[in-house]
């Protein structure tokens, strides 16, 4: 199957600077801004979500405003969140699992080692836990009691044309998603790598379990992809401007390759 792959976009973060997203940079005090994404796979009548974002309440906890709520963000795509039923969970993370309780029909697709660190004793400490939200956690737990969770340990096909490989680094189940496309094998990096930065010129960024993981997942995602310019980082702004508008300005397609 050859799938259209979209960027969708619903919240950005623009008060940063690279010291917040590169280990070691020169440059240290430079702004340097952050969009969020979900993604969505099509391929005839089946859709696949890749990650839900995260809603109003968890923004207004954490002090990170939204643009529109992951169901609004996906309208122009014909999607609603009640028809979603195969969502990939790239890592459990505040804004790649914020959404799940909106789409309650959807099965989830996680790494085995993304749920086992969740939950475990690496949530002890602080530092390790801040991505996180218990309610995430638990919805996701949640669904495993209700039959609508599989896990993956390693790679994995999730459909004709999709699957996922565990590279950990930022998260310990952290895993990339890898799409057959017209222009070739596309891999959604998601936080595998945040910015094009990190995997070209091999920067780790700061919030990381194992550093050794998240600098060969670099070399993993090159060689997951048909080409260098379809490795689609998870948070890089450039990718709205490396590639065309798609239905929506929030919305970026990804599947016919950067312009």
């Amino acid at each position: 199957m050859i799938w259209e792959v979209h960027a969708v976009k619903y919240a950005d973060r623009n008060a940063r600077t690279r010291a917040d997203s590169f280990i070691f940079d020169d440059n240290h005090d430079a702004p340097h801004a952050m969009d969020y994404f979900m993604w969505v796979l099509r391929s005839g009548d089946h859709t696949i979500l890749v990650d839900s974002g995260y809603d109003g309440p968890e923004a207004g906890a954490r002090g990170r405003p939204i643009r529109m709520e992951p169901g609004e963000a996906l309208a122009p795509l014909g999607i609603t969140p009640d028809k979603i039923d195969t969502l990939i969970v790239t890592h459990l993370h505040y804004d790649h699992a914020g959404g799940l309780h909106l789409f309650p029909n959807a099965h989830l697709h996680l790494q085995s080692a993304e749920m086992a660190y969740a939950t475990g004793p690496c949530m002890c400490h602080d530092t390790l836990r801040m991505p996180f939200t218990a309610g995430h956690v638990c919805e996701a737990v949640t669904r495993l009691y209700h039959g609508k969770l599989t896990f993956h340990d390693g790679d994995s096909e999730i459909a004709d044309g999709v699957t996922v490989h565990c590279i950990g680094g930022h998260s310990r189940g952290l895993q990339a998603v890898r799409v057959r496309t017209a222009a070739g094998w596309l891999v959604l990096a998601s936080d595998a790598a945040h910015y094009y930065e990190n995997f070209q010129a091999r920067k780790p960024f700061p919030i990381v379990v194992d550093l050794q993981n998240m600098l060969d997942g670099f070399e993993t995602l090159h060689q997951l992809a048909s080409d260098p310019k379809l490795i689609v980082p998870g948070h890089d702004p450039l990718v709205r401007t490396l590639f065309p508008q798609g239905v929506a300005p929030h919305i970026t397609r990804l599947d016919q390759g950067p312009t």
